[in-house]
């Protein structure tokens, strides 16, 4: 890992499950917005085109990854020359033509990774699906693969939001070389503490950059209300940056020497008893 900073953006946006369009635009306006920052990647929520809780509205704004809202932003990033993580939409697998997935129909809670170039270097569909008072369980499949990517000298996984509470599924990134794990999110109140303790965790355990990407705004139709809090945790568990639950970007400039510099002083993962 080069001895630099990485800056990234985390768009906390507002998402509203009747503008599609709408959540489309302010997802294309923050990577803007993160190019003029300067920062190398910025990362937006879980499902911010359709929003998590609009479930009656899955199968019918369901797109392939080839489809018009990740070709939209894929452009986005090759405009403006940033990596993008568009976390996530739902994914029509039958209509994408690489699925790279063991199930070969059915929708998806699927996030992509797009270079500076807007070339596809990863693709992430949520293992862990919710089904406390939701309907995702119900209407998507779960995914299987792990992926990583290299952005800026730093190797970049993703997880999606119920996946937080897995460790496991961490220990499985760690050990294919992660050093930063981006978390899109639609986490709603009142789980405050989960949200930040369950972060934090990820980041300590995994001596891991753990950046987690939620979203802002009200669904009548389900009663919940987004918490927002996006945060930046370095791999000692302290925050580098987070916002309140309005929408934001919040950005930071990741250390990457720092943590093979945590790694080797307290070397808690070649400790490990397997």
């Amino acid at each position: 890992m080069a001895d630099e900073t990485l800056r990234i953006a985390l768009a906390q946006l507002h998402v509203e499950a009747t503008e599609l369009e709408g959540n489309v635009e302010r997802a294309l306006e923050a990577i803007s917005r993160a190019a003029d920052r300067g920062a190398d990647l910025v990362a937006l929520p879980e499902l911010f085109n359709v929003g998590y809780f609009a479930f009656d509205s899955y199968e019918r704004h369901a797109e392939p990854l080839e489809g018009e809202t990740f070709t939209r932003v894929q452009e986005a990033a090759a405009d403006h020359e940033i990596a993008v993580l568009a976390g996530s939409i739902v994914e029509d697998l039958a209509a994408t033509e690489t699925v790279e997935t063991p199930a070969d129909e059915g929708l998806a809670n699927t996030a992509a990774l797009f270079d500076a170039t807007g070339t596809r270097q990863l693709v992430y569909r949520k293992h862990h699906l919710f089904g406390y008072q939701s309907a995702e369980s119900e209407l998507l499949v779960p995914g299987e693969r792990i992926e990583t990517a290299t952005i800026g000298g730093v190797t970049v996984g993703a997880t999606t939001c119920y996946d937080l509470r897995f460790p496991e599924l961490y220990r499985r990134l760690v050990d294919a070389g992660a050093e930063l794990v981006l978390v899109p999110s639609a986490w709603p109140y009142p789980r405050v503490e989960h949200w930040e303790t369950l972060s934090r965790a990820r980041a300590i355990e995994n001596q891991s950059f753990v950046a987690t990407i939620n979203g802002s705004g009200h669904f009548e139709s389900a009663d919940a209300t987004l918490l927002g809090r996006s945060t930046v945790y370095d791999p000692w568990g302290t925050t580098l940056a987070s916002s309140g639950d309005e929408p934001a970007l919040v950005v930071a400039d990741l250390d990457l020497a720092s943590l093979e510099r945590v790694r080797e002083s307290f070397p808690a993962l070649r400790d490990r008893r397997l």
